[in-house]
């Protein structure tokens, strides 16, 4: 069984799709961001980084005890590897998937997560940080859709990069952003959401997701954090 540290946040929703797609048995332990119970004792110890989500095994392959394991990517490399699916064990194909899954890791999340921050969440709005993070999430989706021109999905088959990839695009209204810019983006992303099983993990936690308070505005972007915590937004988590 998969026990799963989750909110329903763009980095919540890659495991809660990945854990409905490849049908490993899972249930959800649900967090309260706003009430930082990402930054509690009991949690760093399974995620350093004080961020969401986070996974217990209690039934790993190697029959030892429980195994923890932080960062989304991560998660999601543990996932196809236990289940066999999702992602290539071949050299070649398995490189593209993660070097795809890597791009969402180190760029398209934390751009859209800075380009949404300061967009929506700031106190004040600053210009060069707007036209900064704008510029750049509209370049990453230029990449993404160039790759897509003649594919179906990112990396061949269906697979862990676009379950990485798909959250984070979902938030382009958000974003200041529209699909009918990047073609390419737009046609794989209703190819996406037809399916059901990627429904059914966006859909995990729908009713937990409020309005933002002015506490969980303070814990979430480091005002009153703890002093491990970074001062990224919501989006990031």
């Amino acid at each position: 069984m998969i026990e799963l540290y989750y909110a329903p946040t763009p980095n919540g929703w890659k495991i809660s799709i990945m854990l409905e797609e490849c049908g490993l048995p899972y249930r959800v332990a649900p967090m309260q961001l706003g009430r930082g119970d990402q930054h509690k004792p009991d949690y760093l110890k399974l995620s350093p980084n004080g961020r969401m989500p986070a996974i217990v095994d209690h039934a790993p392959q190697d029959g030892g005890g429980p195994l923890s394991i932080f960062e989304s990517g991560a998660i999601l490399i543990y996932l196809a590897e236990k289940s066999g699916r999702f992602m290539s064990a071949a050299a070649r194909p398995r490189s593209e998937v993660t070097q795809w899954l890597m791009w969402q890791m180190a760029g398209l999340g934390p751009m859209l997560g800075q380009n949404g921050h300061f967009l929506l969440y700031a106190p004040e709005k600053i210009p060069y940080a707007i036209e900064r993070y704008t510029r750049e999430a509209k370049r990453l989706y230029g990449v993404l859709d160039a790759r897509l021109a003649e594919r179906d999905y990112i990396a061949g088959d269906y697979s862990i990069a676009d379950m990485a990839c798909f959250p984070w695009i979902m938030t382009h209204k958000a974003q200041g952003l529209t699909l009918d810019d990047y073609p390419h983006v737009k046609r794989w992303y209703a190819l996406l959401r037809a399916r059901p099983k990627l429904q059914a993990g966006l859909a995990l936690g729908k009713e937990e997701r409020k309005p933002m308070d002015e506490q969980a505005r303070k814990l979430l972007f480091g005002v009153d954090a703890p002093a491990h915590a970074d001062a990224q937004g919501a989006q990031q988590q």
